[in-house]
């Protein structure tokens, strides 16, 4: 089922949650609308599902495989919707929770008891709550709640999975663990999947393309390295990951910050044009020695050291752009294990350049 939303619009008073959106989500893809709170993802979803009717205008509409559904109500969109709070029946039980919006479908369309029980067992095995069917949400986790509420989405067979920040509520262990448990199901099941969340790193490794929404509008679509290693805006250089931001200049090809070159490696310099710009390095493209390694080199002292993780975490400040973050590999700090009140110089290996002005 493929998903086509066509010059969307929608107003809240004098707020434009979403300001002219068009989007296509192709069949069977899983699909993240990412950004942070207030810039119009949920609202996108609802409208998507018909919680919410977009603002009327001549070339706007919704459609489900070429089919116009803007005037389909809810009910007859073949929509499963999962929210962030699980909103599971507390007086009902695993199995009933997952059969209820079986149960109340009108009479014709009501499969029978025998064949309501067989396709929730199939679900309870899926969701991998095998022998928890008599248990009640407040007997489960919450990650198994979630996987119950994404059960009882499924177990009408809809034609479109919607999910609004599912694991929001979740500790990061059960985040973690659950994404990537989404990810292996939505490969087994292949339903057309929309899902919000502002979470950088869930919205990288689920997704198969990203949506990065700002503003009520889309600043960037495309899959996680894309957007990731060729924003195509500084919002998107900046919402996706840490990044220390210089100002600078671009001449004649060249990116520079108070005389240091830049340009070994820049991305955007050719359409930054001439004159001042936004220098975007991320922490990992810088490299630190004890002595200058080119003329891109700057000096530096060390100012905190954190090593757990897969990287050590260090902050330099300098003279060149104040407070920078660096990060190292655990292989690359062991060979070279700087110290806090170092002397330092830092070399830029990468960089990403947008003039001040950009517009997209």
């Amino acid at each position: 089922m493929t998903i086509e939303l066509r010059h969307i619009n929608k107003r809240f008073g004098a707020v434009k949650a979403i300001d002219d959106v068009s989007l296509t989500v192709e069949d069977g893809e899983l699909l993240a609308l990412l950004g942070p709170s207030g810039c119009g993802k949920t609202t996108l979803l609802r409208t998507i599902a018909g919680l919410e009717a977009p603002d009327e205008t001549p070339d706007s509409g919704i459609f489900f495989h070429q089919k116009d559904v803007a005037g389909t109500a809810v009910g007859d969109r073949g929509v499963g919707f999962v929210f962030q709070h699980y909103a599971l029946f507390r007086h009902m039980t695993v199995f009933e929770n997952i059969a209820f919006g079986l149960r109340v479908r009108p009479r014709r369309q009501r499969p029978s008891r025998k064949e309501i029980a067989k396709q929730v067992e199939e679900l309870i095995s899926l969701i991998q709550l095998d022998g928890q069917a008599d248990r009640y949400p407040s007997q489960l986790s919450g990650g198994q709640r979630q996987r119950v509420a994404l059960a009882r989405a499924l177990a009408i067979k809809p034609k479109v999975l919607l999910l609004d920040e599912p694991f929001g509520a979740l500790d990061a262990r059960v985040r973690q663990e659950l994404r990537r448990w989404l990810r292996r199901l939505h490969d087994e099941i292949h339903v057309t999947s929309v899902f919000v969340t502002h979470d950088q790193e869930e919205a990288l490794e689920v997704a198969d393309r990203i949506v990065v929404m700002n503003g009520g509008r889309i600043e960037q679509i495309g899959r996680s390295d894309e957007v990731f290693h060729n924003p195509r805006t500084p919002f998107v250089m900046e919402f996706l990951g840490r990044v220390n931001v210089f100002r600078g200049r671009v001449e004649a090809g060249k990116a520079t910050v108070q005389g240091v070159d830049f340009g070994p490696g820049a991305q955007g310099v050719s359409h930054a044009g001439e004159g001042e710009a936004h220098v975007f390095v991320r922490p990992h493209q810088l490299e630190l020695s004890r002595e200058a390694l080119s003329p891109s080199s700057f000096p530096g002292r060390v100012e905190s050291v954190n090593a757990a993780g897969a990287a050590a975490k260090l902050e330099v400040r300098t003279a060149l752009a104040g407070l920078l973050t660096v990060e190292l590999t655990q292989d690359q700090f062991r060979r070279d294990p700087f110290a806090v009140g170092e002397s330092v110089f830092v070399t830029p290996r990468q960089a990403t350049v947008f003039p001040l002005d950009y517009t997209i």
